[in-house]
């Protein structure tokens, strides 16, 4: 039996006392999930370790929960590392009150300023310092508010363009920090906020954040069909080559790549995959003037790749993954910001470590940590997957030891009991 942590054992028994809590015995839960009561047990006693964010998801859906109900996040950490709850907290109360009449002193800078100090905030998320992004969201919130308030046609539509766009930023740091509260408030705002913004991609990616928060539960059709929705909407702009939509298209199947693969259906992956490749592709091929990324897509030929082995990873093809990765252009990754490659070199991590190669697999996590620290340290797959690496070299120095031990004639003395 693997050494258990502490960790591992809390969410086996989170999800026993959640399953006794609902009436739900263990043959109906194992059946929910189309596994066996065996299995179950074993999970529950913390001897089996869950490793895929799909089948974390489908325990919250027969559980009537939010995955981070399961997982124990938010993470308790250091008094530094749990600051980051302060700012959130102010985010919320900006965020609850967003019909009201913003609490703002003076003159709200004019549009083209926000979006100055929205471009940092992009650049905070690039490098996945969600926690420095969440101080810098409240004020920021505020008078995009005010300037909304005072001012009308477009330049209260750009006010509201920018609102949606924090909106997007506070729904990031709240997904990489374990805050559902937030996430969910997030969504909700972006879609008010999107819809008043007459940006007609505003909405796309406010659907992009309601799929995603689909996958709590496990709704994999629904996301997809949200995704699909959102791509008939601004259809004809991406025919004609409109750069940020043909950045949205490609996101949003690149969201719809990895819905697919966790609703394992690898052929439609696949598919959406290739959809996001042409429209890179496309998008590589513009010659024009630098455009500004407003919606925060981040979409380019490196984030086609990385996704493609996300997908593998996700489809439990862990030597697809890794050959993918050996294939890729290893420059258009190294151009990704931070917090994509963080997640990247995680997923590569992962796929190692289910070929067996633990080394490598520990080298990926610390370059993933090194790129994204605090992303990665909340991350559960990344816990997942350093535990798994602890308890295989905890058995495995345990069996040398045992062996030296015999040969050392020291068995007699109850070493090991």
């Amino acid at each position: 039996m693997p050494y258990e942590l502490e960790e591992q054992e809390a969410i086996g028994r989170r999800i026993k006392r959640r399953r006794l809590g609902l009436g739900k015995t263990q043959a109906d839960v194992a059946a929910a999930l189309g596994k066996t009561q065996g299995w179950l047990s074993r999970v529950e006693g913390g001897r089996i370790e869950l490793d895929r964010a799909a089948l974390i998801n489908q325990f919250a859906a027969v559980l009537h929960c939010h995955p981070n109900d399961l997982l124990g996040r938010p993470y308790v950490g250091t008094v530094e590392e749990n600051r980051w709850q302060i700012a959130a907290a102010a985010v919320l109360r900006e965020l609850r009150r967003y019909d009201l009449t913003p609490v703002f002193d003076g003159v709200p800078r004019g549009s083209g300023e926000l979006w100055d100090w929205v471009r940092r905030l992009h650049r905070l998320g690039d490098a996945a310092a969600h926690g420095a992004a969440l101080k810098e969201l409240p004020d920021l919130f505020r008078e995009a508010r005010a300037l909304a308030e005072v001012s009308t046609g477009h330049e209260r539509e750009e006010a509201f363009a920018v609102y949606a766009v924090c909106c997007k930023a506070t729904h990031s740091a709240g997904h990489a920090l374990g805050h559902p509260e937030l996430i969910a408030m997030a969504t909700e705002r972006a879609a008010w906020s999107a819809q008043l913004s007459g940006d007609p991609l505003m909405p796309a990616m406010a659907s992009y954040l309601r799929a995603w928060d689909m996958w709590a539960t496990a709704d994999w059709d629904d996301s997809t069909a949200v995704l699909d929705r959102a791509l008939a909407d601004f259809e004809r702009e991406t025919d004609r080559g409109d750069q940020l939509a043909l950045r949205m298209w490609g996101g949003l199947h690149l969201r719809a790549a990895v819905a697919t693969a966790r609703n394992s259906d690898p052929q439609e992956s696949t598919h959406r995959i290739r959809l996001a490749r042409e429209a890179a592709e496309r998008v590589e091929a513009y010659e024009g003037p630098l455009v500004f990324d407003r919606q925060w897509v981040r979409f380019s030929s490196g984030n086609v790749t990385i996704h493609g082995v996300a997908v593998a990873v996700e489809a439990g093809d862990h030597v697809r993954a890794l050959e993918l990765n050996a294939e890729a252009d290893q420059e258009q990754i190294r151009e990704l910001p931070n917090s994509r490659r963080g997640h990247h070199h995680m997923d590569l991590a992962r796929a190692w470590l289910w070929n067996g190669y633990r080394e490598q697999a520990l080298d990926e996590l610390l370059k993933a940590e090194r790129l994204a620290p605090q992303l990665i340290r909340n991350h559960p797959m990344a816990r997942s997957t350093l535990r798994q690496i602890v308890y295989a070299e905890r058995a495995a120095t345990r069996e040398k030891l045992r062996g030296m031990s015999s040969r050392f004639h020291l068995d007699d003395q109850t070493v090991f009991p």
